[in-house]
């Protein structure tokens, strides 16, 4: 009998640990509980060799990363919080030279110009820079990675940036 309390005992406090690390979040999320809508801009191209599609791929990229890590809701008629971007570099440098002059890697770098916009609290806005990078084999064609490059690209700095708006780093 007093085995089946201390295992009833013992089942209910595993019950309770797990249930709270179930609820504790990592990330860190701190929104304000008066926030509750947000709204993306369409991303404006200001770098001339970028792809006619990005600006459309980032935004759709930033609003699906809010949409589905928090708990806000997409309006377009008075958000509560808003993005306003910019994609203002898009290049390829050569990286990691090699003897006689030739290059083994080359780097395609996006920048992105963001802006926050804080309805309920204008402290809170800010503009920032975000950037990120994907290298490839100098022997490979940008037209043949750009689609992988972009991807990567897109979510490290979706990442970056939801960070940035929503957790205390």
């Amino acid at each position: 009998m007093k085995s089946n309390l201390q295992f009833a005992a013992f089942i209910f406090a595993l019950y309770t640990v797990l249930s709270g690390v179930a609820c504790y979040s990592l990330r860190g999320i701190d929104i304000d509980p008066n926030v509750n809508t947000y709204f993306v801009d369409q991303f404006r191209n200001n770098a001339s060799n970028a792809p006619p599609s990005l600006p459309q791929t980032f935004t759709e990229a930033l609003k699906e990363k809010i949409r589905t890590e928090s708990r806000l809701v997409y309006t377009d008629t008075d958000p509560d919080i808003s993005f306003k971007g910019a994609i203002v570099d898009f290049r390829v440098t050569s990286e990691a030279p090699q003897p006689g002059e030739t290059t083994s890697l080359n780097r395609l770098t996006i920048t992105t110009a963001i802006e926050y916009i804080h309805a309920k609290d204008e402290k809170k806005g800010w503009k920032s820079n975000f950037s990120f990078f994907y290298d490839f084999p100098s022997s490979t064609d940008l037209g043949s990675i750009q689609d992988d490059a972009i991807d990567v690209i897109s979510k490290q700095m979706m990442e970056d940036i939801f960070n940035k708006a929503f957790t205390n780093w």
